[in-house]
């Protein structure tokens, strides 16, 4: 999973193709529930690059998304927001998929 770098990185994968970024912390045990499972969703779902933000990191950006609880997903195609599976809840293997299926 690619790691995002800054707001510029934010700004240009958002505008440009399918991406689904994923906020997490290390700290957090919902957020880790999600790697062993992520590299079978990334490789099934590979219409959508991946991008893993930190929330700790981008605090203001989290801010802007309304991303207020983590593990979330925020899906972008083109610069339009197609998607968000947002929540502070522990997510199943099974519920990303839904989500990613979901999307239009």
């Amino acid at each position: 999973m690619q790691e995002l770098q800054s707001m510029e990185d934010f700004k240009n994968l958002k505008e440009n193709g399918a991406h689904i970024f994923l906020f997490s912390a290390d700290w957090c045990p919902d957020c880790r529930f999600l790697d062993p499972f992520m590299p079978e969703i990334e490789e099934a779902y590979s219409d959508y690059t991946f991008v893993h933000a930190d929330r700790d990191k981008f605090l203001d950006l989290c801010a802007d998304l309304d991303v207020y609880g983590i593990p979330s997903f925020v899906a972008f195609r083109d610069g339009k927001e197609i998607g968000r599976f947002v929540s502070k809840d522990r997510k199943t293997k099974e519920e990303v998929e839904k989500f990613i299926e979901s999307l239009a």
